[in-house]
Formats: structure tokens, sequence, C-alpha cells
């Protein structure tokens, strides 16, 4: 959910005392890059799920205060909406049988988790974007209670000057085309967060590759197929976030300043370049200011909070984000890559991070790494590519040209995955369990985005109208997320 702030709003000179700040922390974490020691003897990998609320008729169910009280387990927190819920997964490195561990502790989790809730009347879906959302269910009260929420819808509408327009189309035509007057439509947008922690040195070449990997990925995982009752993007989430979080006004957007939800512009050569980047480009929406002296406090030879630029920085929704962060008193620089929907099942969600992890490993240390084969408007069309047509976009890679995402997958990339875990010390029984899965998807051609529209195809071929569709998939979609059974593998209504 990101840091929770003491204010809603804020005043102008507590705005200009925070830039200020802000740059102040900047020089003492470029003095910090150049000086200090940071963590990575032990690289620890992490993982967030974001997920909904719905009720007995799978509409969404705005009850998460109620929800997180009866799970009382401190890794679930709000989100932005009511009917949004995060879960964190503790950092755990990656070798050996770990992630196996990991899926099972997880199930055991989101199990007790769902009998809690099930208790206070809701049910939890992994979903890139809830099926059945529409606008009259903002109608109401739909903002989770947390200052951060209240203060960063008011911020951006108040950089905006005017409401927000989404204007998306899909490729059969439907489209949603309305005004908002909240940042509302964001919550609808539930991903899963992957950080890998990596050494300041090797920070540009994994944020190069995981910039580079993104199409893949969400050609593999897309799972967002609809919003607001119609068919639009295979990853809808992506154009979806990208608009509702917008600050700029036409005018801005014609003068080309740089939107909120970025991709980027170019390849890296530091860490200090993307944070240079936030501080220059992007004005603060929460003006958070802290009462530590950085300088002071790594003079005498701590590790600075630096919670200003911190703060500054989760509020640039980069798809690949550099994180600053403290434990036990000594810091650590994590990617943190932000593209995957949630869902469709638990082992879906583990396969997506094997592949990830995998294929980063492989790309961040090729001596020809793709980046210097590739132009960044390239990889960043190949993202727009992938998001509008999912597993059945075709992308450029060097060496291949343009390839169907499925070709890619299957030739190059799913051997680069097997290869990188082993580098990291993977077992042979991770690797097989969860690698499968994406070579099942890709042989297939089937992932979350193209079940879940052939589902309410032949739902709605079958006499049902589309509302009623959707949350009859929907039904079908939670029972089958509750196998564990890949999406690959499930059967249509």
């Amino acid at each position: 959910m990101g840091e929770e702030v003491t204010a809603q709003s804020y005043t102008r000179e507590q705005r200009q005392q925070y830039r200020e700040k802000v740059r102040q922390n900047l020089d003492v974490f470029e003095r910090m890059l150049a000086q200090s020691v940071f963590e990575f003897d032990r690289p620890m990998t992490g993982m967030e799920i974001e997920l909904n609320l719905v009720d007995d008729a799978y509409q969404p169910k705005f009850a998460n205060a109620e929800v997180l009280e009866a799970i009382a387990d401190p890794g679930y927190q709000t989100e932005l909406a009511q009917y949004n819920i995060e879960l964190n997964v503790p950092p755990r490195p990656l070798p050996g049988d770990s992630a196996i561990e990991l899926e099972d502790e997880m199930r055991t989790s989101l199990n007790a988790a769902s009998s809690a809730a099930d208790k206070r009347g809701a049910h939890i879906v992994a979903v890139g974007i809830l099926p059945t959302i529409m606008p009259q269910h903002f109608e109401g009260e739909w903002i989770s209670a947390n200052n951060r929420y209240t203060a960063l819808n008011d911020s951006i509408f108040y950089a905006r000057g005017e409401d927000i327009y989404l204007d998306i189309e899909g490729p059969t035509g439907e489209r949603v085309a309305t005004y908002c007057n909240s940042i509302a439509p964001e919550s609808a947008c539930t991903s899963v967060q992957l950080h890998l922690q990596v050494a300041p040195q090797d920070f540009a070449a994994h944020w190069n590759a995981a910039q580079a990997l993104v199409a893949p990925q969400i050609a593999l995982a897309a799972n967002s197929p609809f919003f607001f009752g119609q068919r639009l993007h295979a990853e809808t989430r992506i154009e979806l976030f990208s608009q509702a979080t917008d600050t700029r006004s036409i005018e801005l957007k014609n003068q080309g300043v740089r939107p909120r939800v970025f991709f980027g512009e170019r390849w890296i050569t530091s860490i200090f370049d993307l944070f240079e980047e936030n501080v220059r480009y992007f004005p603060a929406l929460l003006a958070e200011v802290s009462d530590e002296d950085p300088v002071a406090k790594l003079e005498a030879g701590e590790a600075p909070s630096l919670s200003e630029l911190r703060l500054h920085n989760g509020t640039v929704y980069r798809w690949n984000r550099p994180i600053y962060d403290i434990v036990g008193g000594t810091p650590h620089l994590r990617v943190e890559n932000r593209v995957l929907p949630a869902g469709p099942t638990l082992i879906d969600v583990m396969a997506n991070a094997a592949f990830y992890y995998g294929v980063i490993r492989k790309l961040a240390s090729d001596d020809r790494p793709i980046w210097s084969k590739m132009s960044f408007a390239a990889a960043e069309q190949n993202f727009h590519n992938a998001a509008r047509d999912g597993i059945e976009s075709r992308l450029y890679w060097p060496g291949f040209g343009e390839v169907s995402a499925e070709e890619l997958v299957l030739r190059h990339l799913l051997p680069m995955a097997h290869e990188g875990l082993a580098d990291w010390g993977v077992s042979s029984a991770v690797r097989d369990r969860f690698l499968s899965v994406i070579e099942g998807r890709a042989t297939t051609g089937t992932n979350g985005a193209t079940w879940q529209t052939d589902a309410v195809a032949r739902l709605q071929e079958g006499g049902l109208d589309r509302q009623s569709a959707l949350a009859k998939m929907l039904e079908h979609y939670v029972t089958n997320m509750h196998s564990n059974e890949p999406v690959h593998t499930w059967p249509l209504p």
C-alpha cells in the first residue's frame, strides 16, 4: 500500500520544505553510492499480491476493514479501495527448494485468509481487474480509510485541475470512454510485484534487463481483459493505470510532459539515473517531512532513512521501480517489477516469478546485453503490443526480428529461464514445477485473459447478457482458482 502519511493535504510552505529535503536526500544518496557498503551477501527476493473482495453475487464487496480484522494477520493490509487488500510476502533467498516451500506457506496463508473473509460475507479473488466492477460501484464511499489514499487522490486532481478522462478501446471495437472525478478506477488494477535485491554496481544491468523483459512477461501472464463491462486489452490494467493516475492536463500532454506512470525513456547506467529523473521531472504529490538530518547521520557512520526521497519515489509509478531500503541498519537496493497482474492461481503467480527471476539473471549477465542490441523505443513498443494483444502479440527481439510471443518464449526465453534459475542455485524440482506452467501456456496459447474472454463468449452464446456472463464467469474462475491448477488447464464453463 506504500507508507502511510499523517496528513491529507499540505500547505505551499510544506511542499517547498519537502522539495528542498528531497533534493538533500538525493545528494546524500549519491554520496552513499560512492562511499557506503550496501547489503548483498545473500540476495533476497520478495513479493506483494493485491487481491479483490467480492460478495456472494461476485460483485465487489467494500469491506476490507472488517475482512482484515477477521484475518488478523499483519501480512495483509489495506489497498486503495475498500474492496482491495494486499498480501506482503516476507523476503527470502532463491536457492534450493525455497520456492516450493513458499508456495506451500502462501497456500496455507491464503486459505486461512479466505476462511476468515467468508465469515464476513466476502470472497478473495486474485485477478488483474475485477471483471464485475462497474461505474456505479464508485458512487458511494469507496476509498480505504488511510490518509495516503485521500492525499494522493486530492493531489492528483489538484495537479490536473480537471476530471480524468478514460479512453480505452479493445481489438473488437468495444470501448470505455468516460470522465472520472476520482482515482477510483485505479483501484481496479490489482497486481503482483516482484522484488529482487541487487548490488549497486549491478543495478543498471538488472533494471535494463527487466525493462526488456516486461513485454514477454505481460504476454504470458495477461489477466485483465474486462473493465466496466467491456472487453478491452488483454492486459487492460496497464493502460487503465496509466490513465487513471495521470496528473497532466491535455495541454501538458501536448507539451510532452512525462506521465506519472512512466515506462522510462532510455537505458540507464546507474540507479542514480532513475532517482535523479524522479526528482527533476515529477512534482511532489505527498509532502511529508521528517526530522532526520541525513547528512549528519551519514557522517556519523549510519544509514539515513532518506524518507522524503523514498516517499517521492513511491509516487512515480515506473513499471520497474528502483527501491532504496534499510534492514537491520544496513541499506540495500532492489528492483521492484510491477507489470504482472494478480492471479489466476498461486501456481500461476509462482510460475510468473520463476520465469522472471530466471530470465533476468541471464539477461543481466550477458556479455553482449540485449540493451546494446535493441533500442529503448523498441522495448517500449513491445510493452504496448503485449498489453494490447497478450499471448497473441508479436514482439521484436534481437536475433529473431518480429516474432510471436509464444515462439519467443518457447525457443529462447524458456531455456534461458531454466539456465538462470540453475545459476541462482534453484533446485530442478522448482524449475520443473513452475517453468512447465510457462511452457503449457505458450504451447496452448492460453492465459488468464484468453480464458476469461472465451468463457464469457461461451456464456453469452448460451443466452446470458454481458453482466450476467461476467458474474457467472467469475464464479467459475474462483472455483478454478481454489483448485490451484494452472489456468491453461482450466475447462470452459
